[in-house]
């Protein structure tokens, strides 16, 4: 294993892996085993495929549906010399075909792509050229119909690994259940189950639930008393802006984030966040991504997520030091009626979405049955207000279309100018001089960018007027004239989600949603909600525990520091002694109401039973009407 701790070292600066890392790599890279990962979020996943694939002849796949992600890991590499690609919905054909070439001819490492362009011949026929030494399946939970993010077009890996049949694959994800985790190695077609697991116990992450109708009170409560660095997580763009306001009223150092902001100032204010310039950032979901801050002391979620997967995730950037951190989560009763008006918003009924299917493709001004395989700007936006749709409506209706491999709509994409020489060196000298004119301004974008003739590089059509000494038009209007020309290719910064049509325009008739798939979508969603209602809700049994069980880990013990350990800590009981007293308390209570000094008397130790009785008592498991003892279910 020593040439990957050099590998590790020189690109990366660390002398050590962290758990786990060392046994995936031996597993891919030395005895070449198509491999599944379970790490969870924070715990070095790209390491484990960068590393090996640094260390072996030829290139590395890694498929993954998150752009942003993929633009930041390839930037990533880049800054550390690195030669690495992407191929993503947001590029055009012509950079398509060049970086294709590039990951065929060129000492070209890594090769990130989205999962979509798995199908197309072009990339099967440059795939049966290149020289692949690994297949890496990011956030690979998106394969199985079980899992909470499910994307068919995961389901093509499994197709060209037949042009590959030699080259193992590492799946990776941050969380799963068993049964995601079995579907994962069937779908991706493992020649024998092979799961390395690192333990999702957190030590020292303290889990913690409140229940309070003063949510921004509480909220402002926690964040005085941890002085630390925390994430504040909420559902909506507006509640991000207000809730900071509100905190920066009192003197705490926060700022918001969301995706709807533009990719410079989201730039900016997680600059502001990571160096410590700004204590608490309040956001949506969209902020998280690729980011390993380790000394967040404290996450607060004021909104409930949608599912245990999505908390876990979020809850665990905190504490990536291994010091003593908290995520808290702020509950009430009308979070359960939210959740029934979230239900009702994420299942537009099946006849929408065909309309909203059909009012995208005349937003696009496409004909019936062309399309297959297209990709489109697309203003979520404009279109909705264009066509009397809710914003919220139109993306949910997107990921039914998405699941049955018809249409789908990719995260926001900014793509910054880029710039490509189509003509070679001596061809462009030729040209100079015979136009004087622009002869200044390529010297210029030469002497700026390298690489212009191998590749499309990204440039900064502002930067360039300020070296130039012009302004940003004169600039614009000259790389216009040389596309004109066709001396280079120009494509203008570009910032939009794109819509991507797998199959050609279909009229409604043949476009088919299984009610099926749509009943057995709205059942997954209630029993997650469930499950995260029930995470809040229930007082009775550790949070970590119950999370670790969600997961597989059934053998895990109590944390003892969670909310419910403290409460139960204070009894003076074992964890053996209070659940055995609180059964038989709820299986009597359930079979008939009893007043206590029956259940008391009855007891095999009434001390300990009074003590356990006044517990649910004080924490709403059991009711008392007339002298009569209830158990009250949630």
């Amino acid at each position: 294993m020593d040439k990957y701790r050099k590998i590790l070292s020189k690109y990366w600066g660390y002398s050590s892996f962290r758990e786990l890392q060392e046994e995936i790599i031996f597993s891919v890279a030395e005895e070449k085993k198509d491999t599944l990962a379970l790490m969870p979020t924070g715990g070095g996943k790209s390491i484990t495929f960068q590393v090996p694939a640094l260390a072996m002849d030829g290139i590395c796949i890694v498929v993954t549906p998150l752009i942003a992600l993929m633009k930041d890991q390839v930037e990533n590499l880049r800054k550390r010399n690195i030669k690495s690609l992407m191929i993503h919905s947001g590029m055009t054909s012509g950079e398509i075909d060049i970086a294709l070439n590039n990951a065929v001819f060129g000492d070209y490492k890594f090769l990130y792509l989205s999962p979509e362009r798995l199908k197309t011949d072009l990339f099967r026929a440059k795939l049966e050229r290149m020289k692949v030494n690994l297949i890496a399946v990011d956030e690979s939970h998106c394969i199985s119909q079980w899992g909470y993010d499910f994307r068919p077009s995961y389901l093509h890996i499994a197709e060209i690994r037949q042009i590959v049949p030699d080259v193992p694959v590492l799946a990776l994800t941050a969380t799963a259940t068993s049964k995601v985790i079995d579907d994962i190695m069937e779908k991706l077609k493992f020649g024998k189950p092979n799961l390395l697991k690192k333990s999702f116990e957190r030590k020292n992450l303290t889990y913690i639930v409140r229940i309070t109708e003063d949510k921004p009170s509480y909220l402002l409560n926690i964040l005085k008393k941890e002085q630390g660095s925390g994430i504040v997580y909420v559902r909506s763009r507006g509640a991000t802006k207000e809730v900071a306001q509100k905190l920066a009223e009192q003197g705490i150092s926060a700022d918001f984030y969301h995706a709807g902001l533009s990719p410079e100032m989201r730039s900016a204010k997680q600059d502001d966040w990571q160096s410590g310039r700004t204590r608490i950032i309040v956001a949506t979901n969209a902020f998280g991504m690729g980011i390993d801050k380790p000394n967040v002391r404290v996450v607060v979620h004021l909104d409930l997520p949608d599912s245990v997967e999505a908390y876990f995730q979020e809850a665990g950037r905190a504490g990536r030091d291994g010091l003593r951190a908290y995520a808290v989560l702020l509950y009430n009763k009308s979070d359960r009626v939210k959740f029934g008006q979230r239900f009702r918003n994420e299942f537009p009924d099946i006849e929408q979405i065909k309309n909203i299917y059909q009012s995208s493709c005349n937003y696009l001004q496409l004909a019936y049955g062309v399309g297959k395989n297209s990709s489109h700007s697309f203003n979520v936006a404009d279109f909705s207000h264009t066509h009397k749709f809710y914003p919220a409506t139109v993306i949910n209706a997107f990921k039914f279309l998405r699941r049955e491999n018809i249409a789908e709509l990719t995260e926001e994409i900014n793509n910054p100018s880029r710039l490509f020489f189509t003509v070679n060196r001596d061809d462009l000298y030729r040209i100079q001089i015979k136009n004087p004119d622009i002869d200044t301004f390529i010297k210029g974008i030469l002497r700026i960018y390298t690489g212009l003739f191998s590749d499309f590089t990204g440039i900064d059509e502002a930067y360039i007027a300020k070296v130039l000494f012009k302004s940003r038009d004169e600039v614009y209007n000259m790389l216009v004239r040389l596309n004109k020309m066709k001396i280079a290719e120009y494509i203008p910064q570009k910032r939009s989600p794109m819509l991507i049509l797998h199959e050609e325009r279909l009229d409604s008739k043949n476009i088919r949603i299984s009610a099926e798939n749509y009943l057995r979508l709205k059942n997954r969603f209630v029993e997650r909600m469930e499950a995260m209602l029930a995470y809040a809700g229930d007082d009775t049994k550790c949070r970590s525990v119950r999370l670790l069980s969600y997961f597989g880990e059934t053998d895990a013990s109590p944390c003892g520091q969670c909310d419910v350990c403290r409460s139960r800590n204070e009894l003076n009981l074992s964890k053996y002694e209070f659940d055995l007293i609180c059964e038989t308390i709820k299986s009597g209570l359930t079979q008939s109401p009893a007043a206590a000094k029956d259940i008391i008397s009855q007891a095999t130790n009434p001390d300990k039973t009074v003590k356990v009785l006044r517990w649910l008592m004080d924490n709403g498991k059991v009711t008392e009407k007339n002298s009569v003892m209830e158990w009250k279910d949630e």
